[in-house]
């Protein structure tokens, strides 16, 4: 496989990068990803990956696009109402970039259906909302051995962090989900957040895809749009992680 004229154009900036260059941008297009949401998070990894150049994208969401998820899913538009996300993001990427294969999964990540789901992927985004699904999504890949980035927002706060096999999970820091859980539709969420939460998650997956830089492995990167202060939280695989402990 070489790059054609028009791909060693759109991708020239990529080209002439140290740490990426041609044979990093050839790991790009050859490389799948999957994303679990096509929401607030999903929308800005979705574009940035698609602009990447990652040959195969997975998509799986059940929602509909609704008017309340416009104030932060640029992914989608007022045009796209009541139309499955997965379907308005698969245009939307197939308009930015026709190298793009775009898989659809217009349903749920559940635990039934995840483990079939990760392993046919290089790299796992976890875009939910919802702490059910950050926990399936961290099982299912450490058990089937897959480098996963996590991300979440509320009010004017973010966090993630990125997990290879050997690391530490999410469940090594949080053992079990929250008793009280509040979501952005109770407390609100500033649109802006999942831009910049997403661009990283984004950021960490082609670094990897491409083997450039340091990963956001063992810790978790923590950020308050309020002061603009970034915050690095070390952790160490938890010896009485339930989950990594089966893996020894």
């Amino acid at each position: 496989m070489e790059l054609t004229t028009i791909q060693k154009e759109r991708y020239r900036r990529h080209l002439v990068l140290d740490g990426i260059g041609v044979d990093g941008q050839m790991r790009l297009l050859q490389s799948k990803v999957l994303l679990v949401g096509v929401g607030g998070l999903g929308s800005p990894v979705a574009l940035y990956l698609a602009g990447a150049g990652v040959g195969t994208l997975g998509l799986i969401d059940a929602d509909k696009v609704s008017l309340s998820n416009l104030q932060r899913q640029v992914l989608h538009s007022t045009l796209d109402l009541d139309r499955d996300k997965v379907d308005s993001a698969e245009e939307k990427i197939n308009r930015l970039n026709p190298d793009v294969k775009v898989i659809k999964y217009n349903y749920f990540f559940t635990k039934d259906n995840a483990s079939e789901l990760v392993r046919q992927y290089d790299f796992i985004i976890d875009c939910s909302d919802n702490f059910n699904t950050k926990y399936i999504v961290n099982d299912a890949c450490v058990l089937e051995g897959k480098p996963f980035c996590v991300g979440g927002i509320q009010r004017f706060n973010g966090q993630l962090m990125t997990h290879l096999p050997g690391t530490a999970c999410y469940r090594c820091l949080f053992p079990n989900p929250p008793a009280k859980v509040e979501t952005c539709e109770t407390i609100g969420v500033l649109g802006s957040i999942a831009g910049i939460l997403g661009t990283i998650q984004a950021t960490e997956c082609i670094k990897y895809l491409v083997g450039v830089g340091e990963l956001l492995t063992n810790q978790m990167l923590t950020f308050d749009a309020l002061t603009m202060e970034w915050h690095r939280i070390n952790f160490t695989q938890n010896k009485d992680c339930a989950l990594c402990n089966t893996k020894k």
